[in-house]
């Protein structure tokens, strides 16, 4: 597949004029400024957070209700349900908020929705067992904020609800008793970008200052807080990236025996970062909600260690039924493209087969865009209705499209990269047409060709150990502040390249002109280049600086993702 490099530009003289107040080199100068860092205070900040650096949680709008809500109901010993969503960020939400009010709250349970039976978000049962059951209050996590009519319903059987959400609402807010969203219009909150147990915790946070608790007893849930942050893919930035980094130092130490059993099982032997948690950690806490139920994922979270293990290793089995059930499906959905002669000149893709599992199509749709680089929808059939999930290309808002669709759907919701949708079996043909003549007057051809996305060309003795030492003091990554990408042009291998394990390269590298004599490289599933080190053809490459750790011995290497000939 043909990639586009994108070497980003940063302003030069705020490049200079940091490289100064830091007293660093020009790489570091400008990966900063790339990440909107303009001044020393901004790099203090970002190279040193503190817990001290926290927003004060009564800024958001309706806290002040939602907290005098609370004590209300505690002082007259009402029921209180926690609602939260099936996936990771909605079940560590209900962990953390559930875990912290029980031990002020005597009559407090957790309702996780069906995925199945009552999809997404608040459900019109969870509201009919909140009131069978005598729940008077609901405090609803990582959704709500467009279930105006289940609000309006639930005010008619006299529960109020506090919904913690973090999407964006609608024209018309529910009537909720309080709604606590940074993206609401009127809301002044510093900080935008939380996800939904960030709001959990903000919440918790809130209530220790009103009643006077030391903020430990809230701080003591960061490890759930970065699993969301990683897992929902957030923005790492501000607020974000001082929970997230503090997450990760108690993740690393002294987890909650529930994810502490989660880390055994993944057998990573290093220390966790935001990377493993997306790919070890995340899926075994969405597995509970795709295959079975995604309360058994709250019930590991908040056990004592023996039953966490017990849990975990439940969960472990129905991760890997997911694992099977999303390769299994991948490969019939790639079998349909490859023989589809209409493919090559669509703009969009959308699959549907009845006996897909529900539960994977969004995994699913995102390792078909791996392939065929387009807005991508993949549809099931379930409960007498087809349902499926949307994932988008760079740039492409595929919520918007499937908006201009909506007079076939039933149902659908979602943000600018990725959605979920509902709709009539016989409405499934007329779909894939509309939103294919919706993406094809709107897309742009560049945003239909992947792209690389690189901070800066550099040399390669450019690379010492005080650059990787700093770089190391860029962590945590994620969306906007992602591992430093480089490109280096016109190298060579010093005689050394082979190819090891299945597909990859092992190189020892070299740049003519340049001081350093040689560097070594590793190149995943990129054999195929092997010819162009053999015959001494200068290459340039995009790649990764890592430290790699061997008997005791730590080096610098890279971890090549792109090769081209110079």
């Amino acid at each position: 597949m043909e990639k586009k490099w994108n070497i980003h530009q940063a302003d030069e003289h705020t490049v200079a004029s940091l490289k100064q107040a830091l007293g660093v080199d020009d790489v570091i100068a400008r990966l900063l400024v790339l990440r909107g860092i303009h001044t020393f205070e901004e790099a203090k900040t970002f190279f040193r957070p503190s817990l001290d650096m926290l927003h004060d949680p009564f800024l958001m709008k309706d806290m002040d209700t939602a907290i005098d809500r609370i004590v209300r109901a505690i002082a007259a010993n009402e029921k209180v349900l926690i609602f939260g969503d099936y996936d990771v960020d909605g079940t560590t939400s209900v962990a953390l908020v559930y875990s912290f009010f029980r031990k002020y709250v005597d009559q407090i349970r957790y309702y996780i929705p069906d995925r199945y039976n009552e999809g997404y978000g608040i459900s019109m049962q969870s509201i009919d067992y909140a009131a069978e059951n005598g729940y008077s209050l609901v405090i609803a996590l990582d959704c709500g904020i467009k279930a105006n009519d289940k609000i309006a319903y639930a005010n008619s059987k006299k529960i109020d609800f506090i919904i913690c959400d973090h999407h964006l609402p609608g024209d018309e807010l529910p009537e909720a008793l309080a709604i606590l969203d940074p993206k609401r219009a009127d809301c002044l909150y510093p900080y935008k970008e939380l996800a939904g147990c960030g709001i959990g915790f903000k919440l918790a946070q809130a209530f220790c200052k009103r009643n006077g608790i030391d903020d430990a007893e809230v701080f003591k849930y960061l490890d759930l807080v970065v699993t969301s942050i990683a897992s929902d893919i957030v923005p790492i930035t501000g607020e974000n990236r001082v929970l997230a980094y503090f997450g990760l130092k108690q993740l690393n130490s002294t987890p909650s025996p529930g994810l502490k059993s989660l880390i055994a099982l993944s057998k990573n032997d290093k220390e966790l970062d935001i990377t493993a948690l997306v790919f070890t950690i995340g899926p075994r806490i969405n597995a509970a909600g795709r295959i079975e139920h995604g309360s058994k994922a709250v019930e590991l979270l908040i056990s004592p260690e023996e039953e966490a293990r017990e849990f975990s290793e439940k969960l472990n089995v129905t991760n890997l039924q997911r694992r099977d059930l999303d390769l299994g499906t991948t490969d019939e959905a790639l079998l349909i493209m490859e023989n589809d002669v209409i493919t090559p000149y669509r703009r969009s893709t959308v699959l549907f087969n009845p006996s897909w599992h529900k539960g994977i199509v969004g995994i699913v749709a995102s390792r078909v865009i791996e392939k065929y680089y387009k807005p991508t929808i993949i549809l099931t059939e379930s409960n007498g209705m087809v349902s499926g999930s949307a994932r988008s290309v760079k740039d492409f808002d595929v919520y918007a499209a499937i908006e201009k669709c909506s007079h076939l759907l039933e149902q659908f919701g979602g943000h600018k990269f990725a959605a979920g949708l509902s709709l009539k079996k016989e409405n499934v043909a007329a779909f894939r047409e509309a939103f294919e003549r919706q993406v094809a007057a709107t897309i742009e051809d560049y945003m239909l060709v992947p792209m690389v996305e690189v901070d800066a060309d550099i040399k390669l003795d450019d690379i010492t150990g005080k650059l990787v030492r700093i770089l190391n003091q860029f962590a945590p990554h994620g969306p906007h502040n992602m591992t430093p990408v480089f490109v280096s042009k016109g190298v060579m291998d010093t005689g050394f390249a082979k190819v090891v394990g299945q597909n990859h390269l092992k190189l020892e590298l070299y740049q003519p002109g340049t001081r350093l004599t040689r560097i070594d490289a590793i190149a995943f599933n990129k054999a195929d280049y092997i010819h162009f080190f053999k015959r001494n053809i200068p290459v340039d490459i995009v790649y990764k600086i890592k430290e790699n750790e061997f008997r005791g011995t730590t080096t610098i290497q890279l971890v090549i993702e792109e090769i081209r000939p110079s």
